[in-house]
């Protein structure tokens, strides 16, 4: 379907993805996932996953069954689908899906039905196996028996803090939990940040996500990861306004001179966030032009005053280019890069470019 009048265009860099996810396979020296849980970061699970697949990935982690069953329908047979927050035994319908094990039940449940990974938590105290039911395996190995594990793994929960007493930690935690419990079993430990903290994060498969699409993994250092996304929307209307004019709700800003006002066709609603409101610039063939008055639902006013070529259908770009990636977005707002991502709406006509 092409794009619709007034509609923005998000583009997805497939080929940089693809790159990225190479990098990441250089630097640890073992199998490296791709994470495409939540549609790929808001990027489109299916082009995203068989971009990788192509480009030789074998391995992918979504949060849902539901994100599996749809993921095994683009993917097709072969690569391992693993999902993060598990599921009953049948329940994946013999799509050949793998669950994670998050609890001693989950272990009992799954005897006889199939592969699966093992959780065990080592400091996040979110989903996993804790301290007590990992001493419970220990104890009684017997309590694995019929279970075909291909990994034990676990989830760094300060990874994007490289000096954090607790990267070290879970570390040691691992190490002696997956010896005690699962020895011998293959173990999947790094995310994206865990990837740049060294050898001691070293495992037999790493679960990159933010990094393949773009994200900084390591926060306060240059970016080591190409950029994936860009965002252009299409300005409505111009106008001139005169000094002492407000515009948007609560009429937050105010002209200090006449001045053009470009209205573009995104908002809140298209995951441009609100937070945005008076912090955030668009480009215009490389020049920046500030974001003015609220981000409302459907609409982001901007300042184009130094832009007298500028005219309604052309385009600003709201997202990408020099100074204007998600992490800096996110910056500006308080948030993380994630955020950014995800939160882009599917108003928005998606245009997935380049390949494996």
């Amino acid at each position: 379907m092409g794009i619709r009048p007034g509609q923005g265009v998000l583009t997805i860099d497939l080929g940089a993805i693809v790159a990225n996810w190479r990098d990441l396979c250089a630097r640890h020296g073992a199998p490296v996932a791709g994470v495409v849980k939540a549609d790929a970061y808001g990027l489109g699970a299916g082009p995203v996953a068989r971009a990788l697949r192509d480009g030789g990935c074998q391995h992918f982690f979504v949060a849902h069954l539901a994100e599996g069953m749809a993921l095994r329908q683009a993917l097709g047979a072969g690569p391992d689908i693993i999902v993060l927050n598990g599921f009953p035994p049948g329940a994946d319908e013999d799509a050949g899906l793998l669950p994670v094990l998050n609890s001693l039940g989950d272990v009992a449940a799954r005897a006889g039905h199939g592969p699966a990974l093992l959780h065990l938590d080592t400091g996040m105290s979110r989903l996993g196996l804790d301290a007590a039911e990992q001493a419970a395996l220990a104890a009684d190995p017997s309590l694995l028996a019929g279970l075909d594990l291909r990994f034990v793994m676990t989830h760094l929960a300060c990874a994007d803090e490289p000096d954090h007493p607790l990267n070290t930690l879970q570390a040691a935690r691992f190490a002696a939990a997956a010896r005690m419990v699962a020895p011998g079993v293959p173990t999947s430990f790094a995310n994206s940040s865990g990837l740049f903290l060294g050898p001691a994060f070293r495992s037999d498969l790493a679960r990159p996500g933010c990094a393949l699409y773009g994200i900084n993994p390591t926060p306060g250092a240059p970016n080591p990861m190409r950029q994936v996304v860009t965002l252009e929307v299409p300005v409505l209307q111009i106008r001139e306004i005169q000094a002492g004019d407000t515009v948007g709700y609560g009429a937050s800003y105010t002209a200090e001179v006449t001045s053009r006002v470009a209205t573009v066709a995104a908002g809140y609603a298209d995951g441009y966030l609100r937070s945005l409101s008076g912090r955030s610039l668009a480009l215009s063939k490389g020049r920046a032009v500030p974001l003015i008055g609220r981000v409302s639902m459907d609409l982001t006013t901007f300042d184009v005053t130094d832009l007298p070529e500028l005219r309604p259908g052309d385009r600003l770009l709201l997202v990408g280019g020099a100074a204007n990636t998600p992490d800096d977005i996110a910056a500006r707002c308080g948030t993380i890069g994630y955020e950014v991502l995800t939160s882009l709406g599917q108003r928005y006509h998606r245009a997935h470019i380049g390949g494996a």
